[in-house]
């Protein structure tokens, strides 16, 4: 969508309804209506990037033609674990196979239709998982930033490497890694991370 300082684009199959779009700009971000239902240029540039960048999944991103910088990819790497939802990540993103990214949301239900990023399945199948697992005595890493890989494996869990620290839903850290591997089957039962459950209930994905 063309404002007369910035293009917004929306991308549907990403969107996993975290509705701070229409929560934080009801007037440009329109809920519940026929036909357009965004308008760039009814707040200043500067409060439409901002509500952009609070997406989760990277459905809404944003390119500016005012000459201002666009988006930046973040100082931290960070993964947050979405109670009972995906995981959320907000880092300087190369998934295989996808464009890169700044944020992205990613299946760890098993049940998206759009794998390996979450439409939202998790809530059809209620799926049940903690935003607040236990957290691991780990060090600082020497670097919080960089580019981070994301590798989903076939048929098995998403492997993860560069600088990565995963967060609660409450911003309380839960570990930090180099290298990890993340459930995404749903039955992993040390949540988030994988324990070969896809193994033994013969998860099958194609990405």
């Amino acid at each position: 969508m063309w404002g007369a300082r910035l293009i917004l684009a929306f991308e549907a199959k990403r969107c996993i309804h975290a509705r701070h779009c229409v929560l934080n700009g009801p007037d440009v971000f329109e809920a519940n209506v026929q036909g357009p239902w965004i308008h760039p240029d009814a707040a200043s540039s500067d409060t439409v990037v901002s509500i952009a960048q609070l997406c989760p999944s990277g459905a809404i991103t944003y390119e500016r033609t005012d000459g201002e910088p666009n988006e930046r990819v973040p100082l931290v790497n960070v993964a947050r674990i979405r109670e009972n939802g995906p995981y959320a990540f907000t880092a300087d993103l190369n998934i295989e196979g996808q464009a890169p990214a700044i944020r992205a949301t990613l299946c760890r239900c098993g049940a998206s239709q759009n794998k390996p990023y979450s439409d939202g399945s998790h809530n059809g199948i209620q799926f049940a998982a903690s935003g607040e697992p236990a957290s691991f005595t780990v060090t600082p890493l020497p670097a919080r930033g960089g580019a981070l890989q994301v590798a989903p494996q076939q048929n098995g869990p998403l492997l993860v490497v560069g600088n990565l620290q995963i967060c609660a839903g409450t911003g309380r850290t839960v570990h930090r890694a180099n290298s990890v591997m993340l459930c995404r089957c749903g039955g992993s039962s040390n949540k988030p991370f994988c324990n070969g459950t896809h193994a033994r209930i013969g998860f099958v994905v194609d990405s």
